[in-house]
């Protein structure tokens, strides 16, 4: 970590918001070095954000899957791929062991993934989870917020894993894998496993929220103001928080998946997690706003009864508008496991034109 520091709106909402950490959605060093300049203290990465890194910089991941193959000449290609995100992973980490130390684990963690392959295994997914967990003491695991993720979200807290929840859209989900690590904290208080250092975060994916809403208002050929549509993630959200904070659930949220600034500016002031990718982090720091905490200030009544005109967005918005069984088919849940499962094919693929290129 540098002792220099990038001044604009990040450095400033840094210092005088600390409880609303700022993390980077990318492991790129580059990306996450400036990050921790401009205030960072974590970061996180998925399968999509990791095979865009890989292919960002092929003079340095090439001969690095090259190397990776020599050493283990029996690995099919997933491994392979795999091995050079972990690497990724490891050395991302490193950077944040400064703010991990100066929060006693409450910050300065890098997010790894669980491979989205394993979604319909609970144990698979856990047992990942801790594999990773132990890459580095500041490693915190993603899993998904499906039915079969809420098993293993709670089973892998209680063996001691720091979980990001993933795959997660709705105030339902938010409040239910909450729930599950709330479970596990207290076994583990129960039978004298330690907590102190534990820092869960339940993610919601504010943008594809919007996306997927969109995408409904245009398929039901609904009349309505677009500019409300860009409210949806930040309500829900907004929602999200107020029920954390009621039921005094030790997890934070994280807001993910940026679409426009406004998803960084209402969080201001949260006791929560932003974490735009380094394009809206790089927008909002070249930018002369002056940040204001707004986490209490709530979405517009217009806006509002726009949105609840949309029977998509009160399941998405209720506690209760959605059960376990029905998180794996909500849309935006099954468009976000196609991606990331088609990054996995990518990065598969990848490793292909490497070690095996095209005569």
């Amino acid at each position: 970590m540098t002792d220099q520091h990038i001044p604009g709106p990040l450095w400033e909402a840094a210092q005088q918001f600390p409880q609303t950490a700022q993390w980077n959605d990318s492991a790129d060093i580059e990306e996450l070095s400036q990050s921790v300049a401009m205030g960072g203290v974590g970061a996180t990465c998925n399968p999509v954000i990791a095979y865009g890194t890989i292919k960002k910089h092929p003079d340095v991941w090439e001969p690095r899957i090259k190397a990776i193959a020599e050493a283990n000449p029996t690995w099919g290609e997933s491994a392979i791929g795999w091995q050079a995100i972990k690497d990724m992973s490891v050395e991302a980490a490193k950077l944040l062991e400064p703010a991990f130390q100066a929060s006693n684990g409450y910050n300065g963690r890098l997010s790894v993934q669980t491979d989205p392959r394993l979604h319909r295994d609970a144990k698979a997914l856990a047992d990942q989870a801790v594999e990773f967990s132990e890459l580095a003491p500041n490693i915190i695991v993603k899993i998904p917020a499906t039915k079969v993720g809420l098993a293993a979200i709670e089973d892998a807290t209680y063996r001691g894993v720091n979980v990001n929840v993933t795959v997660s859209f709705t105030v339902a989900q938010a409040v239910a894998t909450a729930e599950a690590i709330e479970r596990a904290l207290q076994r583990r208080d129960a039978e004298g496993l330690p907590t102190d250092t534990m820092g869960p975060v339940v993610t919601i994916m504010v943008g594809r929220l919007d996306d997927w809403l969109k995408s409904v208002v245009d398929r039901e050929n609904r009349f309505a103001n677009p500019g409300h549509l860009e409210w949806a993630g930040i309500a829900a959200a907004k929602h999200a928080y107020e029920v954390f904070q009621q039921r005094g659930f030790r997890a934070r949220l994280l807001i993910a998946a940026y679409r426009n600034v406004l998803q960084w500016t209402e969080f201001i002031g949260g006791k929560l997690v932003v974490s735009p990718p380094f394009k809206w982090a790089q927008r909002v720091n070249g930018s002369d706003y002056v940040p204001t905490s707004r986490i209490d200030v709530p979405v517009d009544d217009e806006v509002m009864a726009t949105l609840r005109s949309i029977p998509e967005f009160v399941r998405a918005y209720e506690v209760d508008g959605l059960t376990p069984d029905e998180f794996d088919t909500f849309g935006a849940t099954r468009k976000t496991l196609r991606q990331f499962l088609a990054a996995d094919a990518d990065l598969d693929a990848l490793v292909r034109e490497v070690l095996v290129p095209a005569p």
